[in-house]
Order: structure tokens, then C-alpha cells, then sequence
């Protein structure tokens, strides 16, 4: 039985290849998450007035991987301390959040950001969002695995 994960980390392209190359991970999906505008398109979204984030929808097998393991990944791939930027990309699209399907998954999220915080690692605050996942809209079909289905291995900033 698998299980759902949810992850806003900036770019989506990119957050998806890391997830979809972890073993235990059977499925990525990329979309819109965490605003008000219903079945928003990319462009609707990168507009910045849908109040969604570009983000990443995982399914797993908690046998092979935990969710745990999943944040370490999340928390290891992008600056957590960017206020709605990651990189080249700024806008309210592009934070940092962890949107949890089950108070379990909020428990963890929360314990390895206080974690995180308290490792001294990053020099400024953490200011990942912690929210009830929502619906989730899955992009446009040319947004999937975009970096594979183009022979690419990272976004190259």
C-alpha cells in the first residue's frame, strides 16, 4: 500500500527528478498546491495572484521508503531560509512548504524542522510552511518529468 507526500521546494522540475529517482518512490506527479484559484494553468500560476505553489505530489511504499527519509530529502534539496525564491525564481509560488496528508506526516514535518533549526546548519530562520495538503492540480502534461522527457539531469541555473 502506498502513501502520499507533498512538497513545494521551488521549481518543480527539479524537486520531481529528486524524488523520482529515490527507490521506494513509485510515482511523481507535478502541480499546483496550497492557494484559491481552482484548476489553475502555469501561466495562472506564475502570475503569482493564485496564491498556489509549484509543487511536487509523491507517492511511496513506507516498506522501502519512510517519510522521514522523504524530509531529509526535501530539507537537503533547497534553501528553506528563501522567502518565495529559490535560486533565479522569486514569487509566492516557489516557497518552501511541506503540505501533510495526516497528522502523522504533520508530527514528523514539525519535529524535523525544529530539528533542523536547532542544528545551527542555516545561518537564517527556517521559513518553510507547514499546511494541511489541499487539492492538488496536476500541471499541464509537458510539465511531467519535464527534465527526463528532455534529457536533462538538473534545471541548470
Amino acid at each position: 500500500m502506498t502513501e502520499k507526500a507533498t512538497f513545494a521546494a521551488g521549481c518543480f522540475w527539479g524537486v520531481e527528478e529528486t524524488f523520482r529517482r529515490i527507490p521506494g518512490v513509485t510515482q511523481t506527479a507535478v502541480g499546483y498546491t496550497g492557494g484559491h484559484k481552482t484548476a489553475p494553468t502555469y501561466h495562472e500560476v506564475c502570475s503569482d495572484r493564485t496564491g498556489h505553489a509549484e509543487a511536487v505530489e509523491v507517492e511511496y511504499d513506507p516498506s522501502l521508503v519512510s517519510y522521514e527519509s522523504l524530509l531529509q530529502v526535501f530539507w537537503n534539496n533547497h534553501d528553506p531560509t528563501t522567502l518565495n525564491r529559490q535560486g533565479p525564481d522569486h514569487g509566492s509560488q516557489y516557497r518552501s512548504a511541506i503540505f501533510t496528508h495526516s497528522s502523522e506526516q504533520e508530527t514528523l514535518a514539525r519535529a524535523s524542522l525544529e530539528a533542523l533549526e536547532k542544528s545551527g546548519k542555516f545561518r537564517r530562520p527556517i521559513v518553510t510552511q507547514i499546511l494541511p495538503a489541499t487539492i492538488f492540480y496536476p500541471a499541464e502534461e509537458y510539465h511531467q518529468q519535464y527534465l527526463l522527457k528532455n534529457g536533462l539531469s538538473h534545471c541548470g541555473l
